[in-house]
């Protein structure tokens, strides 16, 4: 069985099937990467607790920089975040994203909680 949360024309905020959760990418406020990447970080936060779910139980995760100059400063806010030992899979790669404004946006998989 397939469960569709929040869902719209174009995409789900939530894909669940199987005991995975699968999140659309996430995009946050603010002028800094820093910024961006905590306001991000907490809507995955939202998500993964409406889809049963929590920070120590993703398995992966994809994060996409508008500049790879960003890096160091997005994975300060980012190691801050990801609990001690519970390390996703993951991925960081650089893309042209949505709008000019944006500077990261996250994509998260995680295992639903038993």
């Amino acid at each position: 069985m397939i469960e569709r949360i929040h869902t719209s024309e174009r995409m789900s905020k939530i894909v669940k099937h199987n005991g995975t959760a699968y999140l659309c990418g996430q995009v946050g406020a603010g002028d800094s990467v820093a910024e961006q990447t905590a306001d991000c970080l907490s809507r995955v936060d939202a998500l993964l607790i409406e889809a049963g779910s929590d920070r120590e139980h993703i398995l992966q995760a994809v994060v996409w920089l508008s500049d790879m100059a960003d890096f160091a400063e997005m994975n300060a806010v980012w190691d801050a975040w990801v609990p001690a030992g519970h390390a996703p899979a993951r991925a960081c790669g650089e893309a042209k994203l949505a709008r000019d404004v944006l500077k990261v946006e996250i994509i998260v998989t995680a295992a639903v909680k038993p």
